[in-house]
């Protein structure tokens, strides 16, 4: 992996782009085949309103000019104006929705990701395809995209044409026809990515059309080429390949270079994200862990917890620094706390009655900060056993993205408690998976090969030797507490 510092790239390299369209807002980067940043821009969108509870709605009419605008502010700031770019892939939330009519414009908002309203469609979509689902990891759960399309056929009947994820919404617009969706977007709405089809007979249970839903391709694959309408509009070249990306979460890991088998990276946002590569399909009868479909064949299995980052949600950004250094200064918390702040945990492992707790009390405010950052750390390392068990190498060094990585006292903490290191990755984010992407097939001659040249491996952090034994005791209790309360299954 590169590991250079930037250099001004020459004007005639040719370069690829990555679209993030988010919940907030649209970032586009642009960047060169060695991973290097020519320009980037954003746009914002109009934040999600909820009409009722387990409602959550966006105007996509609002997706394209903002993609618009960030493209146009992109390839203007580039050297040769944008005709240097000969590809672009979209990424974007997992399982938004929009229905639209035969024009391909929106009958009405885009149902977001979160939406609820159609909890009761999924549920009898997994048991119309529980033999097809169990123990796979490709569960239907709440707030699947696929009881959103039922929905969707019921409220806007005739007039519904199709049901697109965002990026094909995007890639209409790009392209000037439509375009097939990747296998990473269409999970959550019904594609069973093991057998390379829609899951037909819970369609057919749900009295849902396969026709609604577009066609499916690998991520990375060409979905069509600039036409000459967007070209004039964005500052892309017309022809440039228009390929299919994935989701948010798939392309933000792609971005740490975690691309090979037993490669993983352990993502501190709001929650604790693990997601790795793995060569056959995990097989995981509780429910933890699903797993996407690598671009190569492979297989991304992962989870998300319910804590992580929150957990230090009480504390202002201002002050994070100043208790990142006396917790550092202070060594291992005097207590163990299981520093969740909602009800149930869904990831390392899923239990509905587990809350947080606290064996003891922090002697002040440093030693509880300290606490909560071990906490998720001990989560971490849950997660990691439960990945061997269940039969899947684990190669290191783990590499560490989210927020929680830029703390420098977290990332040592993390590294203990696993007793190996931890790489902190440069650029870790979505629109430089989807830059990624973008250029396995154009640039590069595979994801592997994308990686391999343009994710630049940022700084490794070793464990704290001295620190070890007093975690690994910790680790023990916290252990046992989940067990004792029967929240942790003694496997």
């Amino acid at each position: 992996m590169n590991s250079e510092s930037p250099r001004p790239a020459p004007s005639s390299s040719p370069a690829v782009i990555g679209i993030d369209v988010a919940t907030a807002s649209v970032r586009v980067l642009c960047v060169d085949g060695q991973g290097r940043a020519l320009a980037e821009a954003r746009a914002d969108l109009p934040p999600p309103v909820r009409t009722a509870p387990g409602t959550s709605e966006q105007d996509a009419r609002s997706w394209w000019p903002a993609v618009r605008s960030a493209l146009c502010r992109t390839t203007a700031a580039l050297p040769r104006g944008g005709r240097e770019v000969i590809a672009v892939a979209v990424s974007a939330t997992s399982g938004t929705i929009v229905p639209t009519g035969t024009d391909g414009e929106p009958l009405g908002p885009a149902l977001m990701y979160d939406d609820r309203r159609a909890a009761d469609v999924n549920a009898e979509a997994q048991r119309a395809g529980s033999a097809r689902w169990d123990g796979l990891g490709l569960s239907v759960g709440p707030t699947a995209a696929l009881g959103r399309a039922v929905w969707c056929l019921r409220t806007y009947g005739p007039a519904l044409h199709q049901v697109l994820h965002t990026p094909e919404f995007i890639g209409r617009e790009l392209t000037g026809h439509p375009v097939a969706t990747d296998w990473s977007h269409a999970l959550k709405s019904g594609y069973d990515a093991r057998a390379g089809e829609w899951a037909h007979e819970v369609f057919d249970a749900l009295g849902l059309p396969l026709a609604l839903l577009p066609s499916v391709g690998a991520p990375g694959t060409e979905a069509g080429v600039v036409g000459p309408e967007a070209a004039e509009v964005t500052g892309l070249p017309e022809g440039c390949s228009v390929r299919l990306g994935m989701t948010d979460g798939c392309a933000g890991q792609i971005a740490t270079g975690a691309v090979e088998p037993g490669r993983f990276v352990g993502v501190i946002g709001t929650t604790y994200v693990l997601k790795g590569v793995s060569e056959h399909l995990v097989r995981d009868a509780t429910g933890a862990f699903y797993s996407h479909r690598h671009p190569d064949g492979w297989w991304l299995p992962g989870g998300a917890s319910n804590t992580g980052g929150e957990c230090l949600a009480d504390v202002t950004p201002a002050r994070l620094p100043a208790l990142d250094a006396a917790a550092s200064a202070r060594g291992p918390a005097s207590y163990v706390r299981y520093p969740l702040r909602r009800d149930g945990e869904r990831f390392p492992f899923v239990s509905g009655a587990a809350r947080g707790f606290e064996l003891g009390r922090p002697r002040d405010e440093a030693d509880a900060h300290r606490a909560a950052l071990e906490g998720v750390a001990f989560l971490e390392r849950l997660a990691l056993e439960r990945v061997e068990r269940l039969g899947i190498p684990v190669l290191g060094p783990l590499h560490a993205a989210g927020g929680g990585s830029r703390s420098a006292v977290w990332t040592a903490i993390r590294a203990t408690v696993l007793d190996g290191p931890v790489r902190v990755v440069e650029r870790a984010e979505t629109a430089f998976g989807a830059a990624l992407l973008a250029a396995a097939g154009t640039l590069h001659e595979n994801l592997t090969a994308s990686a391999a040249a343009m994710v630049r491996t940022g700084a490794l952090v070793e464990p704290v030797p001295r620190e070890r034994p007093a975690l690994e005791e910790t680790y023990g209790r916290f252990v046992a507490a989940l067990r004792e309360r029967g929240w942790l299954p003694d496997d």
